[in-house]
């Protein structure tokens, strides 16, 4: 089996995830230029604004670098022939299914790597034409699903003859060795890299980070469907609570309305959104990308 380094020509195995609001083209660069594969998220940005982030991230690195499109963004459409137009090489997708822009992707070279929750998804996705999946179990930060990433990663192993790439729960080199144990061919990851020198999300929110313990998370949503992991604070306790009483989704999004912002660029730790995956626990200090992943890698 390929490792996910040779099939991307980055140096380590690794995707940097693409975190709505902190994965601007700056970082992706960083990522790259450290010997990832940096990822521009459209989480938070118009169509104007991802195009002048591929632009700056061409700017700074020569590496590979790619971008990550969240389905249900309303500007979805928009984003899909961008990546086109500004030559984009990898297109990792969330929260939904991207078969109906395949065509035109597969056309223009780009390499199409889906992120997904449940193996049957992944086979669905095979059939479409994707060339790898990402399965990302619910220890991640942000959107989860239900399957942990021990039980998602070897069913979607067997269930697909594409590569698969391991997401959720990943931050030191025992866990990298556990995902290729399990049928991966490389790592994605993203609350190691939220403690990054590089990382551009506010003081406050990095040491939030560091001083959570790994049960120090929660999950958002739950039962309205939208589930989201997060760091317990005020905002995200007080939405459990008004979420278990019933409370219906115009109430709710009063609390977490501009959360992610307030947490990413104002250090708001009380009502901010910090979405940060379980893997927190293990994250003691602020340190270079490039030794981040150096330590994943280490034999």
């Amino acid at each position: 089996m390929k490792k996910l380094n040779e099939i991307l020509g980055t140096e380590f195995p690794i995707i940097q995830g693409g975190m709505a609001n902190i994965a601007t083209g700056t970082f992706a660069a960083a990522c790259s230029n450290a010997g990832g594969l940096g990822l521009i998220g459209v989480g938070g940005m118009n169509p104007e604004m991802l195009r002048k982030e591929i632009r700056i991230c061409r700017s700074l690195t020569d590496k590979p670098f790619g971008v990550n499109i969240m389905l249900m963004h309303p500007d979805a459409d928009e984003f899909a022939d961008i990546v086109v137009e500004e030559n984009v090489k990898v297109v990792t997708t969330g929260a939904g299914n991207p078969a109906k822009y395949m065509e035109k992707w597969k056309a223009a070279g780009i390499k199409v790597i889906p992120v997904v929750a449940a193996p049957i998804l992944a086979k669905h996705l095979e059939k479409a034409g994707a060339d790898a999946v990402i399965a990302e179990g619910c220890e991640s930060g942000g959107h989860v699903g239900e399957m942990t990433t021990m039980t998602l990663l070897p069913q979607t192993a067997d269930a697909v003859s594409i590569p698969v790439i391991a997401a959720g729960g990943i931050a030191d080199k025992r866990q990298v060795k556990a995902a290729f144990a399990l049928g991966a061919c490389g790592v994605q990851v993203g609350t190691c890299l939220l403690v990054s020198e590089e990382c551009p999300i506010h003081e406050n929110y990095k040491n939030a980070v560091i001083k959570a313990k790994g049960s120090d998370t929660i999950v958002t949503g739950r039962i309205g469907g939208t589930p989201v992991r997060v760091l317990k604070n005020k905002m995200s306790r007080e939405y459990v609570r008004k979420e278990k009483e019933g409370a219906g989704l115009e109430e709710l999004e009063k609390y977490t309305l501009g959360s992610l912002r307030r947490a990413v660029f104002e250090g708001d730790t009380d009502t901010g959104s910090l979405m940060a995956g379980q893997t927190c626990g293990q994250l003691t200090n602020i340190r270079p990308v490039r030794e981040i992943f150096e330590d994943l890698m280490e034999a």
